[in-house]
């Protein structure tokens, strides 16, 4: 009896878990979908209000600020690729330029953005691993170029990367590091993505199996 009723336990434990690796994902991915939708659906709050879902239908339509978004950024970037829309563009940012407070936050943001969504830049194009905090620890880090301003001058054969911490890669840490002591992996941005925020949980798939020697583990030399 005693054995039926641990086994019985055991059973009921296992399904238990079972459940919670099926649900979990599952609820984590409708809460961040519909807070993405219920956040871009605000957009609509910028309509006049007789165009507006609630007074033209009499009840919400979820979603119709997604298609909003979609369309104002595409014609953005439509009007941005014209003549007039440069023109338009250049004398906007000469009038937040005479804005104190705005033109530092406005051109910081940009160049950033300019960096990371660049075709032909390397910001966030490759996976490395770098010794840190300190010698014998190792991590997951992105490239972000090469040390710029006066530092170059003062680290010629370094690279710039970016350090995220776990398990929110929003944060993180911006080191230079010396080339040879970064060593590129192979796996692809999302992977390494994928590897951190699961704190190691989630390891992206080994692509070279049968080609890894003792000489060529991290750190040698």
């Amino acid at each position: 009896m005693k054995r039926l009723q641990h086994t019985t336990e055991i059973a009921l434990k296992r399904y238990l878990i079972t459940g919670l690796l099926i649900l979990i994902p599952l609820a984590i991915t409708v809460w961040v979908l519909s807070w993405i939708v219920g956040t871009l659906d605000k957009t609509l709050l910028l309509l006049p209000s007789a165009l507006q879902p609630v007074n033209l239908f009499g009840f919400n339509v979820p979603g119709l600020g997604v298609i909003l978004t979609f369309l104002v950024v595409l014609c953005t970037g439509l009007v941005g690729h014209n003549f007039l829309g440069q023109r338009l563009l250049m004398f906007w940012e000469g009038l937040l330029s005479r804005i104190p407070v705005v033109k530092s936050i406005y051109y910081s943001v940009k160049q950033v953005s300019d960096t990371l969504f660049s075709s032909s830049g390397e910001a966030f194009r490759k996976a490395v691993l770098v010794e840190y905090p300190r010698r014998g620890m190792w991590t997951v880090a992105f490239l972000t170029g090469q040390p710029g301003g006066d530092t170059a001058n003062h680290l010629p054969d370094h690279v710039s990367v970016y350090v995220p911490t776990t398990p929110n890669p929003t944060s993180g840490f911006f080191l230079m590091v010396p080339k040879q002591d970064v060593v590129e992996l192979d796996m692809t941005v999302d992977e390494a993505l994928k590897y951190i925020i699961s704190m190691g949980v989630v390891p992206p798939p080994n692509k070279r199996p049968n080609t890894i020697s003792p000489d060529m583990t991290p750190g040698s030399k």
